[in-house]
């Protein structure tokens, strides 16, 4: 008897043979064309884009996204949120009208497609990326479905080929009061209906815009809208849930898993960059001795390290370092930055100082050090991003962001202290805390701090939307805050854009009357809001 081989392959097998490779197959690219303005992002992209493209085209979408985020937190509504989110959709994601002559409508639909499906892979990772990525991207289609152009929007709703079932006429009729309730016409009014699973629907039915019978849900036509919404919803958290099992794969592309990961971690707060000169003040009197009166329009973060300085006279390693950078970044040069610090630091000597703490000021700044730090002007100031997530603070130590790091206590300790009395906006702050949204608590803490000047300028239109958008930069917080306090010196109003570096002329900064001197602070609550180590 033969001894059969098993090493051959029977011919009907061998179509599926080692199907481990199936994923190493080469894909089959198709054009992917976009009639239609909005788009379901049901095909994936199959076209090659550079690393570079891939990258910047994700950061622009997530810069909108995290702005509709900060938007939908701070309760605007949908009209609020349309005039705010338009200068920064119009920046970073633009997407023009059919009918519009503009040349770029291809490129633009091409970057809001690949856009959208490059952050679907960096947040589909956990349950919470996934419900804040739908809840956002749903939002922003939400805004784009209803400025869409109505001939547009109907070509569009009509491609979807979606499965509602129209009302027929014998019905209409038997239910004919119910369905004008619903839709608020009056007898003779015609009005079309459609009638779908009431799960299809959750919105209307929970503001009770539909009439619910036996499972299904009869819907207006003028609510046509939210239909097409919702099933954009489920469609997207259906995809979601597919893309989360398929990350495993992208483990082994080290190209793009780096990418991804920092995307997804910058959606606790979008990443800033620096610009010198987009939060320098030309003209402005950035000097040692005027710290304590430009310390008023710090950020909490900045001003709690200036606090614990003039009551301790000494901050550690990483406290000296964040505030060096923030000196830095707001125009103190490096001479005047060694003076302030030789002043405060009062209780050592010229020696001691010059030993052990002279070098560090002047490698910050890049005078000295290697030719890399040298020729880079030493280092960048510290983002948001960056305090929230790196070098948290230990016992004793000051750095930080208080909206991450400090207890509740301590935090609304330190608010108080600081001229933060009012009791919605500290009951905002909290919850903030609790949800670890901490930008938008220091954005709540700076709109409550400038409210007199801000609507000011919104009146008086010399400051856009742009000019105003969620900050996540302490310095850049620095910046508008001073500009706000100095609006009768006639300032440029395009000196508080974020990358504009307006010069200002002849400005002579004062003492504004919500400063609160360290040492006017009680004791106690001072150094229960200095202390980390409770924390």
């Amino acid at each position: 008897m033969m001894r059969p081989e098993f090493s051959r392959i029977d011919p009907k097998r061998r179509g599926v043979a080692d199907h481990r490779r199936k994923q190493f197959t080469q894909p089959l690219y198709q054009e992917i064309r976009y009639p239609h303005r909005m788009n379901f992002y049901d095909t994936a992209p199959t076209a090659d884009i550079t690393l570079e493209q891939f990258e910047q085209w994700a950061i622009d979408r997530l810069r909108v996204l995290a702005e509709l985020e900060a938007c939908s937190y701070r309760n605007k509504t949908l009209a609020e949120t349309a005039v705010h989110m338009k200068p920064l959709l119009d920046r970073y994601l633009p997407l023009s009208a059919s009918t519009s002559s503009s040349s770029s409508i291809p490129a633009e639909r091409q970057k809001d497609h690949y856009s959208h499906f490059i952050l679907r892979l960096a947040f589909a990772g956990t349950e919470e990326l996934r419900r804040r990525f739908s809840r956002v991207e749903t939002l922003l289609f939400r805004l784009r479905l209803l400025a869409d152009v109505a001939r547009e929007r109907r070509a569009f709703v009509e491609s979807l080929s979606l499965d509602w079932e129209p009302v027929s006429e014998a019905e209409r009729q038997e239910l004919g009061a119910e369905l004008r309730a619903v839709a608020g016409v009056a007898r003779g009014d015609e009005e079309s209906y459609f009638k779908v699973d009431w799960e299809r629907v959750p919105e209307l039915v929970e503001s009770r815009r539909v009439f619910l019978r036996r499972g299904k849900a009869y819907v207006p036509a003028k609510e046509q809208s939210s239909m097409v919404v919702a099933e954009f919803t489920s469609r997207l958290d259906k995809a979601l849930e597919l893309t989360s099992r398929a990350l495993p794969r992208l483990d082994e592309d080290d190209r793009l898993t780096p990418i991804l990961a920092h995307l997804s971690s910058n959606f606790t707060t979008p990443d800033a960059s620096y610009s010198s000169s987009g939060t320098s003040l030309p003209g402005a009197d950035i000097s040692a001795h005027n710290i304590d009166a430009l310390s008023a329009s710090f950020p909490l973060c900045m001003q709690h390290l200036h606090r614990c300085l003039r009551r301790d006279k000494h901050l550690k390693h990483y406290g000296r370092l964040q505030y060096t950078l923030f000196l830095k970044g707001i125009g103190l040069s490096l001479d005047e930055c060694l003076v302030f610090w030789r002043t405060g630091f009062s209780k050592i000597t010229d020696d001691v100082f010059n030993k052990e703490y002279r070098y560090n000021v002047r490698h910050a700044y890049g005078d000295v050090g290697g030719d890399s730090n040298r020729r880079g002007n030493g280092y960048s100031p510290y983002s948001c991003q960056k305090i929230l997530t790196e070098h948290p603070p230990g016992p004793g130590e000051a750095h930080g962001c208080p909206y991450r790091h400090f207890s509740v206590e301590n935090l609304t300790a330190l608010l108080q202290a600081v001229g933060i009395t009012d009791q919605s906006v500290l009951r905002g702050v909290r919850e903030d805390k609790e949800k670890q949204k901490f930008h938008l608590a220091c954005n709540r803490v700076f709109d409550h701090a400038h409210a007199r000047e801000i609507r000011k300028v919104r009146e008086d239109g010399t400051w856009t939307a742009a000019q105003l958008e969620t900050i996540v930069h302490p310095n850049d917080y620095f910046k508008r805050s001073y500009l706000l306090r100095n609006l009768s010196r006639a300032m440029p109003a395009d000196a508080a854009a974020g990358g504009l570096g307006a010069a200002t002329d002849d400005v002579v900064v004062a003492a504004p009357p919500a400063a609160v001197p360290a040492a006017a602070v009680p004791a106690a609550t001072d150094e229960g809001a200095g202390r980390m180590d409770e924390d």
